[in-house]
């Protein structure tokens, strides 16, 4: 096994960044918990990479323990991308994503290093392999209406607003799904047409370069506790008092990051009296949102057809790194 802090030679980075060639780009996505963060960690020693976080809120600052961001150790040991790039009182949407991404993509090349792409949002990664949704770009002040009417009036309204305007979109997501309702609610204000009625992203959009996609998991038995675990320890780590701090700060303005897992519940539990019955009720919930959001990952990636899977309990550590490794090389 490679133990180099850099194991490619410098003819096999002029092969694989030779002019003409569509240059790889490695993605590691997987549900939480499942050791995204460690295993990039690896591959970026291993192969002189750098971290672009596929993330809906590690692009926010100070949303730091709940959602499970490298620290700054980790942070100082390779180069990371979309991370911190946001206040909290800021918009963050796929459309900026996929910009972004792409702009990171042109200066790691540039300097002959390898795109990592880590992150469990299947939405922003599916929009980087074809493309960002179609519709018009957000108009703040539509948006900031909207925005303040789900605060107002709540999902329930706007969701219905989206079943008579738009059904067969409405059909595709729930009441939960609040920043979509918003979104489809300004598309069809700024467009008039259903967001049903835009072309949907069902091929890979043509661009120079390859994406070698793996999604790695743990059997839901075993990943299950591991979240729990996971739970319980950002708990320990102060995210309670990260959620009061953000608060402070205006993130209920924020309908996407006070929506994130873990984010909502805890805010929940601070409007709440806080007795030891609401805090067990708030670890309750807090975990079975993590679990459900699993599920719902899982569930995403079955359908992306790029992703190999890998059971991480059917391999060494080692041999996950080696088939990664060797698939980028040589491009199977």
């Amino acid at each position: 096994m490679r133990t180099a802090a850099n194991h490619l030679s410098h003819p096999q980075k002029e092969k694989i960044f030779q002019q003409g060639k569509k240059k790889r780009i490695i993605v590691i996505a997987g549900p939480t918990a499942s050791g995204k963060t460690k295993l990039s960690l690896e591959l970026a020693g291993l192969i002189g990479g750098e971290i672009v976080s596929a993330d809906s809120c590690q692009v926010y600052r100070g949303m730091d323990v709940g959602t499970a961001k490298a620290s700054f150790a980790e942070r100082a040991l390779y180069p990371h991308h979309l991370i911190d790039i946001c206040d909290i009182d800021e918009s963050f949407n796929v459309a900026e994503f996929y910009k972004s991404c792409q702009e990171s993509f042109r200066h790691i090349n540039a300097r002959e290093s390898v795109p990592i792409v880590v992150g469990g949002s299947g939405f922003y990664i599916h929009a980087l392999l074809y493309g960002p949704p179609s519709g018009p770009p957000s108009v703040p002040d539509i948006r900031d209406l909207l925005d303040r009417q789900m605060r107002e009036l709540g999902p329930d309204v706007l969701y219905e607003r989206l079943q008579i305007l738009d059904p067969e979109y409405a059909a595709t997501i729930s009441v939960r799904d609040r920043h979509k309702i918003v979104r489809a609610l300004e598309i069809i204000a700024l467009s008039e047409k259903k967001v049903s009625d835009f072309p949907k992203q069902d091929k890979l959009i043509e661009q120079q370069y390859d994406f070698r996609c793996w999604f790695i998991h743990y059997p839901r038995e075993s990943l299950y506790p591991r979240i729990e675990n996971r739970c319980e320890e950002m708990l320990r780590s102060g995210f309670l008092e990260e959620v009061k701090s953000l608060d402070q700060r205006g993130i209920r303005l924020n309908s996407a990051a006070s929506q994130a897992i873990g984010y909502r519940q805890a805010l929940e539990f601070l409007d709440s009296p806080q007795t030891d019955t609401d805090y067990l009720a708030f670890i309750s919930q807090f975990k079975r949102a993590s679990r459900q959001y699993a599920k719902r990952q899982f569930t995403w990636f079955r359908k992306e057809p790029l992703f190999r899977w890998l059971n991480v309990e059917e391999h060494s550590p080692e041999h996950i790194r080696e088939l990664i490794l060797q698939d980028f090389e040589q491009g199977i």
